[in-house]
């Protein structure tokens, strides 16, 4: 899947398999048009003679034109799909990092990436517009064309023409004209279309296969062994030359337990992939006794409820289940949602916590009940008590009697571990026991010595900077849950239930006016709105006239060649001579001005086409344009409640159809109208009379139409709604692909998926359908009109001239077809407005406040004091409060550690501070009240390391700096200090090199590191580290902690705490629950009530760790209260702030 993209994979659903759907209906025409066209040919040739080939060359020479068109089209319809590949999968990652977005203040660069992205892509579908025009203007002028140089070459030739023979030939071209010069080039244009999609789909199915090498030992060939893996080489990418792993051994045997750790990047997760099956092996063996699963390093949820996540298909066994829960410590997690665990989650898990995915994410793998459990570090995202709850009650508890591969970063649990695994740069270290490596010289005690945790000695030493040891510590564990409250901290979840996905809306009714309007005014103003108007009524005009003409000329002729019948041979010379010179004039007068018209009527067809086109496309772009940046200014909170699918849905279809079917059904349907009401026009002018019965007709049509129209906007708007669980589960699959196919769920997601997929279609072909039953019905009535006006000129045959009989006749002939096209096109255009409508909703989201207004001082904050004056917080304006009457005040460069239970808010405090939605009360940061400045000039103050490293599709370059404010020394400099210098500089393109969709080319712990990279180079007042080095090992996170220490030593830190150890050391200790602070203080002055709620979280992680951490409060009370009596130090210099966070 590296080889694509969420984005690509989305668009080939939504844009290339629908180009199937547009061919079949003309595909027929590529044999239809040719065998026609001879059969008019025969027929004209008995008419007109030879003088009908001059207008079938016309028709020859059009066809290796539409050729041509037709291979511009494919062309162009590349290169747009590639385009659109591209926009949608950035689009892609940029709802999906929203979050991270925004409180870096990144929207601007963003949105210039997405526009420069939409302005080639537009660029590409200006021109096949275009070409679209230019065809469409020969569908209308090309007939006209054709009775042009048809007549013109019989005439030139001697002969004169009459209304019967001009009208059967106009009759003859106009059977063929709809096929020859509308549905061939269309079937050229959708075949040229369909084979792109053909050969990108191809591409897309030819992609590598997943084939698994691995051997499935019989379960009685060898009881004993389990794992056996022998001289293991593999390549992620074989073009990067050096192998991912390399030379690997070992063996397990059934029931064993064996951890894999090593530094970041260093093979880890790639080796559990090769034991999956998902990295290919180039060399070596692989074999597996039983079945296997799989927790992912990162936890992967799927919209549905919590219980579904873990039963993941498998049938409720409620003890099992119960047992599962228990042991994953998520019992409590479920006693606090009202729906239990019947909650539904979101798109992502986007309404839990970090550490509740975690152990969702876990509890799936321990309720499957396979042989071999393959855990890529499930315990970086709990806390110290919860992790040695999963290690000692779910790993080594209900799975005691299981294979074990676990990779973890968390030293302490090696004692456990019946075989362990060193690696490094993709080879194997050390590997043995714990004692055997111990013997061989590993030194474990400094490894050990920040992990250890119930048999730890008490640490020694003292600490040198109560502040700088809280920098330094923040981060050493690499869980990153709650702080063992009720067994965990559901950071983002408030006191109330989680938010859950909206329905999408659907809107009812006919398409308004204002959508409409909003659509042709996006593109153009009302200037040139006037103007197209008025080119369309001079084409019509044009277009009506040249036929009239030629009636008139038929007549004319007519006229005189009666008049020449009755002279005789007896009259003079003179009158004969005469004559001569008569008809020879009024053969020039009446060929000049059929010139003309016939020039002014392919003038004005291609003038009035190709600028409409232009405007549509505009108008598209513009749409676009404002969907796109209306998203970008939405709070948070519209992209908890909506899925990335039903998002992406309109970016990728409903754009799609503004982008190309509505401006060629709109135009096509405006050039159908004018002309059959051109057809009522001439045959009223003819036949005032037919008005009697056409009126009846009308009223029966209007009424048929609106009864056709509520039913298929309805089903439309139905088809439309449908369309996106398709893109949401597609979406979701891909990204939980490894764990679906470890779980050998692919039959069940394919199903679903099938499914989901037969809904659509069943809301497509009732469209079908319903389109069907219109199309008889307008038949009858333009049968009905027809046989009207023949009839009528039948009776008035006597009061009537030939020219206007064959006018009228020729035109209502024409009708039958045209009608039933330009109404089934009106209907078109309406459903295709429902795409408009869904975008225009998109562009009328609430935003949050302005990203700039008020300029806060250009050094602001220089001091770092940040005020809370009775703070209300909620994520929405109808839900329910999550910090409540909240005044506190944190002072320049003061450690403060924030811990509390379940929904205690600590999140939301930083939410509040980010105004990641608006507070109620007042927040100062250096007497700046932060509600009177933008958003953008607040974010851009406030660095975040998250604890869900986001890395975006583009250069490492733009990841680092995407407004280009830094020197590639500083870049370097930044990348050295987390210990990425020499894996960029191994890179391709090093500092230029594109990063793959989401940054999976890097391991978690590679993209954690990028993200402090990002801080180091902002070297902002204010930062949030969430849990910076969760995905690292020990000796990384001491070298990160030490740049820490060295970059924000003059930092006001706010940790909001997982682990008690990184926050036992600050200055004071704000412990928040329900919104509300009880309990403000000095740690050590905090552990000595009893009965409060910090003594009781200290207490309840165990003896040996709540000493440790009551003798680090003392120590740290000592280091800041000694120094401050014996040097009289304040508390007034420059400080920054840094704030340490979980989950946000």
């Amino acid at each position: 899947m590296g080889k694509t993209s969420t984005g690509q994979t989305v668009n080939l659903l939504s844009n290339d398999v629908h180009k199937f759907d547009e061919v079949t209906i003309f595909l027929h025409f590529l044999w239809v048009g040719p065998l026609q066209a001879v059969a008019v040919v025969f027929l004209l040739w008995q008419e007109i003679g030879p003088s009908c080939l001059a207008g079938m060359a016309v028709i020859i020479f059009l066809l290796p034109l539409q050729s041509l068109f037709g291979k511009l089209f494919s062309k162009f319809r590349n290169a747009t799909a590639v385009l659109t590949d591209s926009r949608v999968c950035t689009m892609n990652e940029v709802v999906s990092g929203i979050r991270i977005i925004k409180m870096y203040a990144w929207e601007k660069p963003f949105a210039a990436l997405i526009n420069d992205l939409r302005k080639k892509e537009i660029a590409k579908i200006m021109s096949s517009s275009y070409l679209r025009g230019l065809n469409m203007a020969s569908f209308f002028a090309a007939s006209k064309i054709i009775q042009f140089v048809t007549f013109t070459v019989y005439v030139l030739v001697g002969n004169t023409i009459t209304a019967s023979r001009v009208f059967m030939a106009v009759s003859l071209y106009t059977a063929v004209r709809l096929t020859v010069t509308l549905f061939f080039p269309a079937a050229i244009e959708k075949v040229s279309e369909a084979s792109i999609s053909i050969r990108r789909i191809k591409k897309f199915l030819l992609l590598d296969e997943l084939v698994k090498h691995n051997v499935t030992i019989p379960q009685d060939e060898n009881k004993e062994v389990s794992v056996v893996v022998q001289d293991l080489i593999c390549y992620w990418e074989k073009s990067l030359d050096v192998p991912t792993l390399q030379n690997i051994s070992f063996s397990l045997k059934m029931g064993q337990l064996l951890t894999v750790i090593g530094p970041v990047g260093s093979g880890k997760s790639s080796l559990l992939s090769t034991i999956l099956g998902e990295l290919p092996q180039d060399k070596g063996v692989v074999k597996v006794t039983g079945n296997l699963t799989y927790a992912s390093q990162q936890p992967w949820m799927y919209p549905g409820t919590i219980r579904s996540n873990i039963l993941f298909g498998k049938e409720l066994q409620p003890q099992r289940y119960e047992k599962v829960l228990k042991a994953c410590a998520l019992k409590k997690d479920m006693e606090v949602l009202r729906e239990g665990d019947l909650t539904v989650i979101g798109d992502r898990g986007a309404t839990l916590s970090g550490g509740q995915k975690a152990r969702v994410n876990l509890a799936r793998a321990v309720y499957e009940d396979a042989d071999i459990y393959l855990l890529d570090d499930p315990l970086s995202a709990v806390d110290a008590e919860v992790g040695r709850h999963l290690f000692d009650h779910c790993i080594c508890g209900i799975l005691k009697k299981k294979t074990r591969i676990l990779v973890t970063h968390q030293l302490q649990y090696l004692k456990a571990a019946d075989h362990i695994l060193v690696l490094k740069e993709g080879h194997i270290v050390v590997q043995g026991t714990y004692k055997e490596l111990l013997r061989s010289g590993v030194d474990f005690t400094s490894l050990l010595k920040k992990d250890e945790e119930e048999d730890q000695t008490l640490r020694t030493g003292t600490i040198e900077s109560s502040r700088s040891r809280t920098l330094s510590q923040n981060s050493v564990h690499s869980g990153t849950s709650s702080v063992v409250s009720d067994k965990d901290e559901a950071d983002q979840l408030p006191a109330e239930p989680v938010q859950t996905m909206s329905d999408e809306s659907r809107t009812e009714g006919k398409i308004g006016v204002r959508i409409y309007l909003k659509y042709l005014t996006a593109g153009v103003n009302v200037l040139v709105l006037l103007i197209l108007v008025l080119l369309n009524l001079f084409a019509q005009t044009s277009y009506i006239l040249q036929d009239w003409w030629l009636a008139y000329w038929a007549t004319e002729q007519g006229k005189l060649n009666v008049l020449n019948q009755n002279l005789t041979f007896t009259n003079s010379i003179n009158i004969s001579l005469n004559q001569n010179v008569t008809q020879k004039l009024s053969t020039e007068y009446y060929l000049g001005i059929y010139s003309g018209l016939t020039v002014a009527t392919v003038l004005f067809g291609f003038t009035r086409s190709l600028i409409m086109f232009k405007a549509l496309v505009c108008s598209a772009q513009t749409l676009h344009n404002r969907m796109f940046n209306c998203i970008l200014r939405t709070p948070v909170h519209f992209f908890d409640i909506n899925p990335t699918g039903r998002i992406l849905n309109r970016f990728s279809k409903d754009i799609g159809h503004i982008d190309s079917m509505l401006p060629l059904t709109f135009v096509d349907f405006i050039q159908v109208f004018l002309q059959i009401v051109g057809v009522i026009a001439v045959a009223t002018s003819v036949i005032p009379w037919i008005l009697v019965p056409v009126l009846p007709l009308l009223i029966v049509f209007l009424f048929l139409r609106r009864y056709f129209l509520q039913t298929s906007r309805d089903i439309k708007r139905l088809e439309a709604t449908t369309r996106s669980p398709v893109f949401s589960h597609l979406s979701s699959s891909l990204q939980g692909l490894s764990t679906i196919r470890a779980f050998k769920a692919e039959e069940r997601f394919q199903q679903t998926f099938d499914s989901q997929q037969d809904l659509h279609s069943e809301a497509c072909f009732l469209f079908l359908t319903t389109s069907r039953w219109f199309a008889v019905r307008l038949d009858g009535m333009c049968s009905m009109f027809v046989t009207i006006t023949a009839f009528g000129c039948l009776l008035l045959r006597n009061s009537l001239e030939a020219g206007s009989v064959g006018l009228t006749l020729s035109y209502a002939v024409t009708l039958m077809g045209m009608f039933q096209w330009g109404v089934r096109q009106s209907a078109e255009v309406e459903n295709l407005m429902i795409s408009v409508e869904r975008v225009v909703e998109y562009t009328e989201l609430e935003n949050e406040a302005s990203w700039e207004t008020q300029k806060p001082p250009s050094e602001w904050p220089s001091q770092g004091l940040i005020t809370f004056d009775q703070v209300n917080f909620s994520y929405s304006s109808n839900g329910p409060l999550v910090l409540k009457n909240l005044t506190v005040m944190f002072r320049p460069k003061e450690k403060v550690g924030i811990v509390g239970r379940t929904g205690a808010g600590k999140s939301s405090l930083i939410s509040a501070l980010f105004r990641l939605a608006e507070p109620q009360g007042k927040i100062y940061v250096d007497g700046v009240l932060i509600s009177d400045i933008g958003l953008h000039d607040l974010r851009q103050k406030i660095s975040i390391i998250p604890q869900d490293p986001v890395l975006f599709t583009g250069t490492m370059r733009k990841n680092l700096d995407p407004f280009k404010e830094y020197s590639d020394k500083d870049l370097w400099n930044a990348l050295e200090e987390v210990q990425l210098k020499s894996v960029v500089e191994e890179l391709p393109g090093k500092l230029e090199t594109i990063l793959a969709e989401s940054g999976s080319n890097f391991s978690v712990g590679q993209r954690q590191l990028v993200c402090l990279a990002r801080a180091i180079l902002r070297k902002n007042r204010i930062l949030i580290i969430d849990e910076a080095t969760a995905n690292v090992d020990p000796r990384t996170d001491d070298l990160i902690q030490k740049t820490i220490r060295e970059k924000f030593q003059e930092c006001t830190v706010l940790t909001i705490a997982h682990r008690l150890n990184t926050i036992i050391d600050s200055d004071r200790i704000l412990v928040l629950d329900g919104g509300r602070i009880h309990e403000y203080d000095e740690p050590h002055v905090l552990l000595q009530n009893k009965d409060g709620i910090f003594y009781k979280m200290v207490h309840q992680t165990g003896k040996a760790e709540a000493a440790s951490l009551i003798q680090l409060a003392k120590e740290a009370y000592m280091n800041c209260h000694q120094p401050k009596l014996a040097n009289g130090l304040t508390s007034n210099k420059e400080a920054n702030l840094v704030i340490f966070e979980t989950a946000l």
